[in-house]
């Protein structure tokens, strides 16, 4: 089988996942979130993002997280301000827009939106009965591109959305490796401070599964178990995602994972540069987009999995994801057959 670069969850999971899991064995534990391991889980986090009235769920995958977050806060005429690049639009097979919500997009920077974006979606909806109205604003760090958000980016959003009663959504499948990056100027206090609700993903950081959703805002918080219930997302054995947020978030494992995901993306394109290629956009996390000539991505395909991302002329710029298990070896090996 070929090494794959595709994504950052190819790797079953981390050895300390396995053992706290085995450890547990043929304990009985209480169903639906409402066990030991997910109340510990829950308050490891709340402590960790200084949010100590968050109400946390356990669910299985970031699809399911934006699925149930959005479907519940929005009203049957309410849509969601989004990236074009985000995964909501482009890699969620329309699940929001199945739940008849429609997403209204900007093209945004580097896979970012802005402030200015969020506010030009505004004045074409407004005060308008016949067309959408804007209520959730959806942003994902890292981006679906693998950049970060600053904190005057992020402080900006947030400003706009609370000045507009709009809901801020943060989408951290990889929030890890956001915070962890050298680029990144925010820490997971700034995250729950200025977001309404976010969700902080385990399956791309060493987790066998399993997302927590945090739930900031009161307003999000009514009848949230209902609603997972009916999204087929209120888990019998979700102790399964408590005990690995626990055994993630004690002694800084998943900060640990996340900052060698992203060092390992580094080396990577360090090595690509020095071969003279380029980057679609900034190297920031454990996903780069570096740009080849399509011969060259072709023959790499016939050692290595990963995904092409955008075809120019006889240019291809092709998507690369590490993980907490790559190898220097596994980096040097890719290097040295990008000839």
């Amino acid at each position: 089988m070929k090494y794959s670069f595709r994504n950052d969850y190819s790797e079953m999971a981390h050895p300390k996942i396995f053992e706290a899991l085995t450890a547990v064995g043929s304990k009985q534990f209480n169903a639906y979130g409402l066990d030991e391991y997910s109340i510990d889980a829950a308050s490891l986090i709340r402590g960790i993002f200084k949010t100590v009235d968050a109400d946390i769920h356990f669910i299985s995958g970031g699809t399911h997280a934006n699925l149930v977050v959005i479907s519940s806060a929005l009203r049957p005429h309410e849509a969601v301000i989004a990236a074009k690049s985000g995964h909501i639009c482009v890699h969620e097979a329309g699940a929001i827009e199945a739940t008849g919500h429609k997403i209204c997009t900007r093209d945004g920077i580097n896979g970012k939106l802005s402030a200015a974006d969020i506010v030009s979606v505004l004045d074409e909806h407004a005060g308008d009965e016949h067309m959408v109205k804007p209520r959730l604003v959806y942003i994902s760090s890292p981006s679906e591109c693998g950049t970060v958000y600053t904190k005057s980016e992020l402080t900006a959003i947030s400003a706009v959305c609370r000045d507009n009663n709009l809901y801020l959504y943060i989408d951290g499948a990889r929030l890890g490796a956001a915070i962890n990056s050298p680029v990144c100027d925010l820490n997971y206090e700034d995250i729950a401070c200025l977001s309404d609700v976010f969700f902080i993903g385990g399956t791309k950081n060493g987790a066998l599964f399993g997302e927590a959703i945090v739930i900031c805002n009161d307003e999000l918080k009514r009848d949230f178990r209902f609603l997972l219930k009916q999204r087929g997302a209120l888990l019998a054995k979700s102790a399964a995602i408590g005990l690995q947020f626990k055994t993630l978030f004690t002694d800084g494992l998943y900060d640990e994972l996340a900052a060698y995901s992203n060092s390992k993306a580094f080396k990577l394109a360090d090595g690509i540069k020095r071969r003279g290629y380029s980057f679609l956009y900034p190297v920031e996390t454990n996903m780069i987009i570096p740009v080849l000539p399509v011969n060259v991505a072709e023959k790499l395909h016939n050692l290595y999995e990963f995904y092409d991302w955008q075809k120019m002329d006889d240019m291809i710029a092709v998507r690369l994801l590490t993980s907490w298990a790559t190898s220097d070896e596994k980096i040097n090996g890719f290097i040295a057959a990008l000839i």
